[in-house]
């Protein structure tokens, strides 16, 4: 039994050093793993897009709910922000799931197909299919927490917060004008001028997050380039 398990073990070996080592076998096996790749970007793509959308339809729905009568209390768009955080968060870890699929995709496009379409073209990887191999058997997250974060507040959620914080002051001011707006926006125990500046920390803190300096680790995507051309004018050609 022992000597038919080591036989087996044996041929899985060879085999798969004979799909390493022939061009012709690797180039077979290659578009398989990258359909793979590109089905399982495609995925997390989607489970990325389903969290937005559903923070868009919580705070849509938040507004309608708010604004429907002057008697609805200005503290729920302050619950309002609290659940777009927990959105945030969740779709942070989402964000670096989908990104670890989308960098090995990019990076399958940058070595073979580049290469393939440009000979000539520089190499930038040449021990790339180590690095592929060494990231199939140990996978990583390719960005950090922070630089996810910081990503999905400038692309998606700096623009929602901001639209909460207007329908809250609005409806501290405009909304109630029976009262002064630091009764309007204070909260069971907590002055209303108290609630402001917290909230003015909370919206410095994410200018601070959307805006992070630190150079971006997320290989291949397109940021802070200028526009190239793809294909020739008419007047080009003619």
């Amino acid at each position: 039994m022992d000597d038919t398990s080591d036989r087996l073990e044996t041929q899985d070996e060879e085999v798969a050093a004979d799909a390493g080592t022939d061009p012709e076998t690797f180039l077979s096996l290659l578009p398989h793993f990258y359909r793979g790749s590109v089905s399982q970007a495609v995925s997390a793509q989607d489970r990325l897009d389903r969290t937005t959308d559903w923070a868009i339809t919580l705070i849509a729905a938040l507004l309608s709910v708010v604004f429907a009568s002057e008697d609805m209390p200005a503290y729920l768009l302050l619950i309002g922000l609290i659940l777009l955080a927990m959105f945030l968060f969740f779709e942070v870890r989402r964000y670096r799931f989908y990104d670890v699929w989308r960098s090995r995709v990019r990076f399958v496009q940058e070595n073979t197909f580049a290469n393939a379409f440009d000979p000539a073209g520089v190499e930038h990887h040449p021990n790339w299919r180590e690095e592929i191999a060494d990231d199939l058997r140990q996978p990583t997250f390719k960005v950090s927490y922070l630089e996810a974060l910081s990503r999905r507040v400038r692309r998606v959620y700096a623009l929602l917060f901001i639209v909460v914080g207007v329908a809250w002051v609005s409806k501290i001011t405009l909304f109630t004008p029976e009262a002064q707006w630091t009764e309007a926006a204070e909260l069971p125990g907590i002055p209303g001028l108290a609630v402001a500046i917290v909230i003015a920390l909370f919206y410095i803190a994410v200018l601070l997050v959307a805006f992070w300096p630190r150079k971006r680790e997320a290989k291949g995507e397109i940021h802070d380039v200028e526009p190239g051309h793809w294909k020739e004018t008419d007047d080009e050609r003619q």
